[in-house]
């Protein structure tokens, strides 16, 4: 690696918008005539995420089996075949979920050992207001154990830059109080408040991002006993499923309704989930998918991307996250998939797990 390239980290808990964001994002500086390369990040195989990135046409590169701050060799990795690749300007990586301890494991040995190859941007942490409402106790509703909120809280806590998402989705007054309690518990950071979805108000973070500023965040002070029990109480699935029919069907009502039918047997479990994504890929020529998202028990899918037409088929990949035993995920997804209607549904790859304790490459302090 000749050059020395912007690296952007975006974090944020499950469900926050991060790839959203990143996707904006990397629009915005394609459009600009720069050159992106993006890393995602799960704990497994088969991502929504890497899937839908792809499908815009940007390169990409998928890091699993842990939190970047424990796969940091694989980081290092990924920017190098991405490089070689479509040697890019800038890297936007987006790490998992449930990690925190970024800034110690991550951003300061990038800065120390390998600041000729990469120049830091602050570390921005991505925040769903109405689960953020929630947690703060603004307003009514379930929430995450006590554990899992620990998590939470520790990254926006070590955040520079806090990105309130989904502003068209929470009214005026929730949102006025979410960024008045995130305001108050987290000074240190510069706060945003806009919508990746819409397109609203992103360019303030953006020039923030892509400035030379040094960050002035410090290391954690956790317990990463605590930090371990957290992740563990969280249940994760990643399912990869080959559909076909003998008439075509509407694969984006059919990714709805299957969606819903999942959430439905997890809370019908006493489950509470963090995130539920799911792709269909009819593999049709045109580079489009149908992408629906629903981030809480009481949410509705989203479809997010649509299919064109009707389709005979494809790729339909489920990514779960719930505060829940993966063994009860696993059961209700293959119940949900089985009854979907008129569909010959194999599955191809099934894996169900409670993250292992983050073990980091490096921590550092500046």
């Amino acid at each position: 690696m000749s050059k020395r390239c912007r690296y952007i980290m975006v974090g944020g808990f499950l469900g926050a918008g991060k790839t959203t964001a990143i996707q904006s994002l990397a629009q915005h500086l394609t459009d600009t005539g720069q050159r992106v390369g993006l890393i995602c990040n799960d704990q497994s195989t088969g991502l929504v995420d890497t899937a839908l990135l792809r499908s815009k046409g940007f390169s990409v590169e998928e890091i699993t089996g842990g939190c970047f701050c424990c796969r940091f060799d694989s980081l290092l990795e990924a920017a190098q075949n991405l490089t070689s690749e479509s040697s890019p300007d800038l890297f936007l990586a987006e790490p998992v979920g449930s990690c925190t301890d970024l800034v110690a494991t991550v951003s300061y040995p990038l800065r120390r050992i390998y600041g000729d190859r990469f120049s830091v941007a602050p570390l921005s942490v991505v925040v769903d207001p109405g689960r953020a409402a929630r947690i703060f106790g603004l307003t009514q509703g379930g929430h995450f154990s006590e554990k899992v909120t620990y998590v939470y809280r520790k990254q926006l806590e070590e955040a520079d830059l806090i990105v309130i998402n989904k502003c068209d989705a929470s009214p005026p007054e929730i949102l006025d109080r979410v960024v008045l309690a995130i305001n108050e518990a987290f000074p240190h950071a510069k706060t945003f408040v806009c919508s990746a979805k819409y397109g609203t108000n992103l360019e303030p973070w953006f020039k923030s991002l892509l400035s030379e500023e040094i960050p002035v965040s410090r290391p954690l002070e956790i317990n990463y006993d605590t930090y371990a029990e957290g992740e563990a109480l969280l249940g994760w699935l990643n399912c990869t499923v080959r559909l076909k029919t003998d008439q075509p069907f509407d694969g984006n009502r059919s990714l709805v309704a299957l969606v819903d039918d999942i959430r439905n047997r997890v809370v019908n479990q006493g489950g509470r989930i963090a995130h539920l994504k799911a792709t269909l890929d009819s593999h049709d020529g045109s580079g489009t998918l149908s992408v629906v998202s629903l981030v809480e028990n009481n949410d509705e899918p989203d479809l997010r991307e649509s299919l064109l037409d009707y389709v005979n088929g494809g790729s339909l990949v489920v990514n779960l996250r719930a505060e829940a035993e993966p063994v009860m995920l696993e059961t209700v997804t293959r119940d949900a998939i089985t009854a979907l209607s008129g569909i010959d549904a194999t599955i191809e790859h099934l894996e169900q797990f409670k993250p292992s304790r983050p073990i980091p490459t490096h921590r550092m302090a500046l």
